[in-house]
C-alpha cells in the first residue's frame, strides 16, 4: 500500500522459542506436552511489529531456555556449539539469515551465543524491556535481549522495545534515552578493565583481549584497571539459588504432571529448587542486591567496564553450550552488557569481549561500544 511502517519497516526477524507470536506455536523447546498456540503478542514482539518488523518465524531455544542442547550447530564450524539457551538466535544472525533475532539471558544466554557466532549480543538493565510474553526460567534474572549485527542495531531494538510495562512487576519506570543517537558520533571511551576475570580466561582468549584492548588505547581509548567488589564471592551462589528456587516455582504444576518426560537437567533443577529454603532465598536476592551496588559504584566512573563474553571460543559438540560464568555476574546484578566479536582463532571461531555499564546507563554503553566496535574493525562473515 506504499505506507511506511517504521524504523523496521520490512526488516525479518527471528524470535527464540519462548516469545509468543500471535498465531504462532510456543514449544519452548520441550516436548509435545509443553507447546501452545499463542493468541497475542509477546510486549517486546508486539512493539517490534509496531515498528515495522516482519516475524520471519522462531529459532531454536534449549529446553526452557535451561541447559538441555539442541542440535543446532555453529555457522563458523557446525561442529561447534553456537552456545545457549539463545542458540538459534545466535546461528540465525551469525549464519546471516537475518540482521535481528530476539533471545533471552538468566545467565549468559544471549551473549554467549553472540561471542561464538560472531556476532553483536545486547541485553538492558533488568525491568527495561518488558518480558510479559516470554516464557520464564527466573523471574529475577530473566532479561529480553537481542543478537544483530552491529551495536547501532541493538540501540535501534532497545529503543523500540524500551518501556515501562504495568503488567509486568518487574518493569521498571526509568527514563528512557536517546539510544540511537548516542551510536551516531561516539567519544573515545573510558574503559575499566575487570582483571581479575580477564586472567580468569583461556590463555589465547586473554591475548586476544589484550592484544584488543592495547589496539583501543592506540585508537584513543583510555584504559586502566577497574577493581572488581568483594561481594563478588559467592555471586555465583547466590544467583544459581535464586534461579533453582524460581524454576521450580515457575515449574511446579508442569512438573507435577510431566516429570519423567522433563528434560533431564532442568528436571534436576526444579527438583533441586524445590528444596531451597525462604532463608536461604532471601539471602542470595540480598547478595545479588549488594554486588549489584557495588559494582554500579564502580561502573559510575567508566564508560564501560571490560571483561571476557566467555573462556574462549566456541567448544567443540553440541551437547555443552558453553560456560556462562563471564556473564553470570551481569545477569545477577542486572546491568546492562554488550558483546563485541573481536577477530577470529586460528581455529577460525569468533573471539569477544563484554562490555558492562551501570544500571540504566544503556546510551552511554551503547556509545562506547560504538566507538569500540568502529576501533575494532570485525566484519567477518562465515564462509558458506
Amino acid at each position: 500500500e506504499g505506507r511506511f511502517m517504521g524504523p523496521l519497516h520490512g526488516v525479518p526477524v527471528a524470535l527464540k522459542d519462548i516469545y509468543d507470536a500471535a498465531g504462532l506455536v510456543t514449544t519452548a523447546g520441550a516436548g509435545p506436552w509443553a507447546h501452545r498456540r499463542a493468541t497475542v503478542d509477546a510486549v517486546s514482539v508486539a512493539r517490534l511489529r509496531g515498528a515495522g518488523a516482519v516475524i520471519l518465524g522462531k529459532v531454536t531455544t534449549t529446553a526452557f531456555a535451561f541447559r538441555d542442547p539442541t542440535e543446532t550447530g555453529n555457522p563458523w564450524n557446525p561442529a561447534h556449539t553456537p552456545g545457549g539457551s539463545s542458540s538459534g538466535s545466535g546461528a540465525a544472525v551469525g549464519s546471516r539469515m537475518v540482521p535481528l533475532a530476539l533471545g533471552t539471558q538468566t545467565v549468559g544466554s544471549v551473549l554467549r551465543p553472540a561471542a561464538y557466532c560472531g556476532v553483536v549480543g545486547f541485553k538492558p538493565t533488568h525491568g527495561r524491556i518488558s518480558a510479559v510474553g516470554v516464557v520464564p526460567l527466573a523471574w529475577s534474572l530473566d532479561h529480553v535481549g537481542v543478537l544483530c549485527r552491529a551495536v547501532e542495531d541493538a540501540a535501534l531494538a532497545l529503543a523500540i522495545m524500551a518501556g515501562h510495562d504495568a503488567a509486568d512487576p518487574h518493569s521498571v519506570p526509568m527514563p528512557l534515552d536517546d539510544y540511537v543517537g548516542s551510536v551516531a558520533s561516539p567519544a573515545a571511551p573510558r574503559l575499566g578493565v575487570l582483571r581479575p576475570l580477564v586472567e580468569r580466561a583461556e590463555p589465547d582468549n586473554r591475548a586476544q583481549i589484550d592484544s584488543t584492548l592495547k589496539a583501543l588505547r592506540a585508537a584513543g581509548a583510555q584504559v586502566e584497571d577497574a577493581p572488581l567488589a568483594a561481594s563478588f564471592e559467592g555471586l555465583p551462589e547466590a544467583g544459581d539459588t535464586v534461579m533453582r528456587a524460581e524454576a521450580a516455582a515457575f515449574h511446579r504444576d508442569l512438573y507435577a504432571r510431566h516429570a519423567a518426560e522433563y528434560p533431564v537437567h532442568l528436571g534436576e533443577r526444579v527438583k533441586d529448587g524445590q528444596a531451597v529454603r525462604a532463608v536461604d532465598y532471601l539471602a542470595a536476592q540480598t547478595h545479588r542486591r549488594a554486588f549489584r551496588a557495588d559494582m554500579a559504584s564502580v561502573a559510575s566512573r567508566f564508560d564501560a567496564l571490560v571483561s571476557p563474553t566467555a573462556p574462549g571460543t566456541a567448544p567443540k559438540g553440541l551437547a555443552f553450550t558453553g560456560d556462562a560464568s563471564f556473564c553470570a555476574p551481569w545477569s545477577s546484578a542486572g546491568m546492562p552488557s554488550i558483546s563485541l566479536p573481536t577477530g577470529l582463532a586460528p581455529s577460525g571461531l569468533p573471539f569477544a569481549i563484554q562490555l558492562t555499564g551501570a544500571p540504566w546507563s544503556e546510551a552511554r554503553l551503547f556509545a562506547a561500544a560504538a566507538w569500540c566496535e568502529r576501533a575494532i574493525g570485525f566484519k567477518e562473515a562465515p564462509h558458506a
